[in-house]
């Protein structure tokens, strides 16, 4: 059984740093592309940052040069690291991987950028 689980949301001011973690369980992350996504109350899901299988990365939009996503292999986890938070950053923050068959996806974890 495939199992994500996000974690190291929280509340940070403007400006302040988080790393968020996806532990994988039942699937092997360096094979497949992993990807960050956020969603904010009545908006659509966005794709922020993957690292494929070959440790490609790719950050996307406003988040790039602020957000870097990162893998070890050795923990079976997906990382995103977070700078010069701003509050439009403010969502639930998901990882994804998708293989031939299946999407899946972790419970999410929010980050509040907020005084």
């Amino acid at each position: 059984q495939v199992q994500l689980v996000e974690s190291g949301g929280g509340l940070v001011q403007p400006g302040g740093s988080l790393r968020l973690s996806c532990a994988a369980s039942g699937i092997d992350v360096s094979l497949y592309t992993t990807n960050w996504f956020r969603q904010g109350s009545g908006r659509h899901r966005e794709l922020v940052a993957s690292i494929g299988s070959g440790a490609t990365t790719n950050n996307e939009g406003p988040v790039k040069g602020r957000f870097t996503v990162s893998r070890d292999d050795a923990k079976n986890t997906v990382y995103l690291q977070m700078d010069s938070l701003k509050p439009d950053d403010t969502d639930i923050y998901y990882c994804n991987i998708v293989t031939y068959l299946q999407s899946y996806w972790g419970q999410g974890t929010q980050v509040t950028v907020s005084l």
